[in-house]
């Protein structure tokens, strides 16, 4: 009979993985690293990163694989599982255990849910969840959380504002429950009716802090009105079985510079990318909207990330 090997202490599988002072380093390293890249141009020489992408991605992986190389690292990718030998029906566990013997550092993308924390189960080596079905994204969230500390200098008492697919968005979903552990943070949650936020995700949010303000509406104004961050996602067509439910969702949100009118003169407009039809275009040159900037950081941030679990920081 096959042992499972013991879980490895170093793994990034869930947003909730790191306590947030944990988070508070990651975020001073990101800092150090985006101020000097020089200084961390060779933290990683020597170390191989392999990067396995069950599922499209282009930002994710270029960011990952940017982060290794500006690090003196170096990268092996599979972006096609077509092309890989899960084509011939070799299990997880065996790519995982394999690809282990190979790298120092795993990066998986998977499209079923829980994929990651079952690599992590046999990998021998740091692995970090890219993204698991709809369920979680944890490097996007410390994305998304080095970008509000960035721009709004800290975590705690701000209203955010979630705005699009809440029920299927995997960065919602990590996000809200890494920012429930905040004091005074209050979220309002603007969706379709199909689209919101899963009972289990709430639930999971009230557990973590139960005077958690959750506010649902079906109106953008009305939360734009209030947010200090607006998060913005896409309405994700490869979620859907049923494609007139889809183009009949696709719209239901359109971010404008004649709605933004009525927001906060210091709001940030957030969007993990990437963008369909969902922000107006125009709105890129307001100075409020944040994320091709947030793209850029997320690389800092998992260049802290990358260096922190290896142990080089």
């Amino acid at each position: 009979m096959t042992t499972m090997p013991a879980s490895h202490s170093r793994h990034f599988i869930d947003a909730l993985d790191l306590p947030p002072a944990k988070y508070a380093d990651l975020f001073s390293l990101a800092h150090r690293i985006k101020d000097d890249p020089a200084a961390f141009s060779s933290a990683c020489s020597g170390k191989l990163m392999a990067t396995l992408f069950y599922e499209p991605s282009t930002r994710t992986r270029l960011s990952f694989e940017a982060a290794m190389l500006r690090l003196g690292g170096r990268v092996i990718t599979v972006a096609d599982p077509a092309t890989s030998s899960v084509a011939k029906g070799e299990s997880l566990a065996d790519t995982i255990r394999t690809v282990g013997g190979y790298a120092d550092l795993i990066v998986i993308r998977h499209p079923k849910e829980g994929a990651a924390k079952l690599a992590a189960l046999y990998s021998p080596v740091p692995l970090i969840n890219g993204g698991d079905g709809a369920r979680e994204h944890p490097t996007q969230t410390l994305t998304d959380l080095f970008t509000i500390v960035t721009y709004k200098g800290r975590l705690d008492g701000l209203i955010v504002a979630f705005c699009g697919d809440l029920r299927y968005g995997r960065t919602v979903h990590s996000l809200i429950k890494a920012l429930a552990r905040y004091p005074g943070t209050r979220f309002i949650l603007i969706s379709p009716e199909e689209l919101r936020l899963p009972d289990h995700v709430k639930g999971e949010v009230l557990d973590l802090r139960e005077d958690v303000e959750l506010h649902e509406t079906t109106r953008m104004e009305e939360g734009l009105k209030q947010a200090d961050v607006l998060y913005m996602t896409r309405i994700q067509k490869e979620r859907f079985f049923n494609e007139e439910d889809y183009l009949r969702l696709r719209d239901a949100y359109v971010l404008t510079p004649g709605k933004l009118r009525a927001a906060k003169g210091d709001l940030i407009v957030m969007h993990p990318l990437p963008r369909v039809t969902e922000i107006s275009p125009e709105v890129d040159e307001d100075e409020r909207a944040v994320y091709f900037q947030q793209a850029r950081l997320g690389m800092f941030a998992r260049m802290a990330l990358i260096t922190s679990l290896l142990g080089v920081a």
